[in-house]
């Protein structure tokens, strides 16, 4: 029986915004959320009795989510259920188990564990994009811990499953901090150098790059060293560490991402090049004449990408929380920065994965590029906010197929074997 398209995310919403609910409460809020008429029914079955086919589908979504765990019974409340394992009023998905949250023609976001949700994938990953918890002193809602090495082990064992699977010359490519200092000292942490020689000597991978994301609206930071005791200054870059299993069959390509040529490059190619015949820096540069003279389609991009974090697909992500009244996911990503490595990095086609998808950037980037894409967030309520953006793509629907211990082949993976 198929779900209404939006009642995967209604039955979780209430559940998150209204804590403890009865079976009659969740009919009353479903049908206040979708605007259904509860005294609907239709002819069910060969006698044709007259039923509400929509509370059979609430209450269907609602036995799976029992089954998960993913709500439970109320102590002492006959017929009460809420939300559970709610860590900082977040549901988090248990390992072991994977929920499909919304899936298009293009990709599916799973709700689960990054470390057992994408066990056993069989299909060859081109691209792993995304940005982990950061090891920050005061943890967000949805994680952290400024632990090194406990910070390390969770990124290697969260990533393993999705590595596995990489193609031969796919590439890894983790957004992470560079404003972790020691305890108490304006001193940078090493977690970073710790990370890349981990990932390095764990699973066999080559650093093709260390990518620079300069925010120039990145607020003032570190607080407590820049602006307080003065003995630092702020940061405005945070490092996108970019690994490879096979640098000799690597499938990046800069000519996916070629930038405009300037107006004095224009001019230059338009005059046939450099007139002078000179070398700079004792012969490490040399100019002759026609130097830089050839027309290109386009300039290769530097190693730095200047990006705000601004953007309007946040700003409908946030627009879409606060209609649903659910938590907004406290970190995020613009837009632009998964959407130049997914060009960079993979062809049209090619399958995109995100362990740790938040708000599913990396998934609407990848769609949008006409990649395929899997995105696996712990917190279902981020999912549920996260899907509201991709309903209007082609193949849409909230999931209703469900994955226990690993997300198999296409024909397996979604209830319309997307992928």
């Amino acid at each position: 029986m198929a779900l209404q398209p939006d009642l995967f995310s209604a039955v979780v919403s209430v559940y998150a915004e209204r804590g403890v609910l009865s079976n009659a409460d969740l009919y009353s809020a479903i049908a206040e959320a979708t605007g259904l008429d509860p005294a609907a029914k239709s002819p069910i079955g060969s006698s044709g009795t007259q039923r509400s086919v929509w509370k059979r589908q609430v209450r269907w979504q609602q036995q799976t989510l029992k089954s998960l765990g993913v709500i439970e019974k109320v102590p002492g409340e006959r017929g009460a259920w809420r939300l559970a394992d709610r860590e900082n009023g977040l549901s988090t998905a248990r390992p072991g188990i994977a929920l499909l949250g919304f899936s298009t023609n293009l990709g599916l976001a799973v709700w689960g564990d990054c470390s057992t949700a994408l066990a056993g994938l069989d299909q060859p990953i081109t691209l792993i994009v995304s940005s982990p918890p950061y090891p920050i002193q005061i943890a967000r809602r949805y994680g952290g811990t400024p632990d090194t090495e406990a910070y390390i082990d969770f990124i290697c064992k969260s990533i393993e499953p999705a590595i596995k699977a990489l193609a031969p010359g796919g590439s890894l490519c983790l957004n992470v901090s560079n404003d972790v200092f020691e305890p108490g000292r304006p001193t940078r942490s090493l977690y970073l150098e710790r990370l890349t020689l981990a990932i390095a000597d764990r699973f066999g991978m080559s650093l093709m790059d260390r990518l620079i994301w300069h925010n120039p609206s990145k607020p003032p930071g570190p607080v407590a060293w820049a602006s307080k005791k003065r003995v630092q200054l702020n940061v405005a870059w945070e490092p996108i560490l970019w690994f490879t299993n096979d640098p000799t069959r690597i499938t990046a390509d800069n000519r996916r991402v070629l930038e405009a040529h300037t107006e004095a490059q224009l001019r230059l190619m338009k005059a046939g090049g450099e007139d002078r015949n000179t070398n700079y820096g004792d012969g490490a540069y040399t100019l002759r004449p026609g130097s830089f003279g050839a027309p290109t389609e386009g300039r290769i991009p530097r190693n730095i990408l200047t990006r705000g974090h601004s953007c309007a697909d946040t700003r409908r992500y946030r627009e879409d929380a606060k209609r649903l009244g659910l938590p907004a996911h406290g970190a995020m990503q613009p837009l632009s920065i998964p959407d130049f490595l997914i060009r960079f990095l993979s062809k049209t086609g090619d399958l995109v994965v995100d362990p740790f998808g938040g708000t599913a950037k990396a998934g609407m980037a990848a769609e949008r590029l006409g990649r395929r894409w899997i995105v696996v967030e712990k917190v279902l309520e981020y999912i549920c906010v996260a899907g509201e953006r991709f309903s209007g793509y082609e193949g849409f629907t909230w999931g209703e197929g469900i994955c226990h211990n690993q997300i198999q082949s296409s024909g397996d993976a979604t209830a319309s074997g997307t992928l």
